[in-house]
């Protein structure tokens, strides 16, 4: 879809600004949402991080505008140069983009981001999110890291397949409706 390296940043900036809110949801409510609130011993999730003094990051308590800039930050990072060209490498040794339905390559696409960026992404919030208090170790890192690859990868996957990248693609075509309109002028 997107046609030049000013497109790619945005559609990279509204993929990653919908990703994030949804994964920091994900993680916050569904995954640790009942250990939040049982530690906190409240009746709901804002509860339970507002006692906290916020979400657990880097070894201190942060709040939760700060915990989506960083992820935001890293996410958008990682989507520019690791997700977008390697999904879109790896659907190419797939699927010849010229000769394959454009919903079916777009869609392998898509599954391929969710490849590559969900193990990223997990390593990069196991190292966020890592119990420091309790002294470093790799084992539990790793252990970490498998355990959110996880857990995230079917979100990630079904996320991105049915929700986001649709609503994404949406908004990016009702962005750049003038190219997109003048791109099939042209091939017309």
């Amino acid at each position: 879809m997107p046609r030049n390296q000013f497109q790619r940043m945005i559609f990279a900036l509204l993929s990653v600004f919908f990703t994030v809110h949804g994964y920091i949801f994900y993680s916050l409510y569904i995954v640790n949402g009942n250990a939040l609130m049982q530690t906190a011993g409240t009746d709901s999730v804002i509860a339970a991080i507002n006692q906290n003094g916020g979400v657990y990051m880097l070894g201190h308590f942060l709040p939760i505008w700060a915990v989506v800039l960083v992820e935001f930050c890293l996410a958008y990072l990682l989507e520019n140069v690791m997700g977008m060209p390697g999904s879109f490498k790896l659907a190419c040794k797939v699927f010849n983009p010229k000769e394959t339905h454009p919903f079916l390559f777009e869609t392998a696409v898509i599954c391929a981001t969710a490849m590559l960026m969900c193990p990223a992404m997990s390593l990069i919030a196991a190292f966020l999110y890592y119990p420091y208090y309790a002294g470093f170790n790799i084992f539990t890192l790793a252990a970490n890291w498998i355990k959110l690859i996880c857990l995230n990868f079917p979100f990630a996957l079904l996320s991105q397949v049915f929700f986001i990248q649709p609503l994404v693609r949406t908004l990016f075509k009702f962005l750049f409706c003038r190219d997109i309109d003048n791109l099939s002028a042209q091939s017309a």
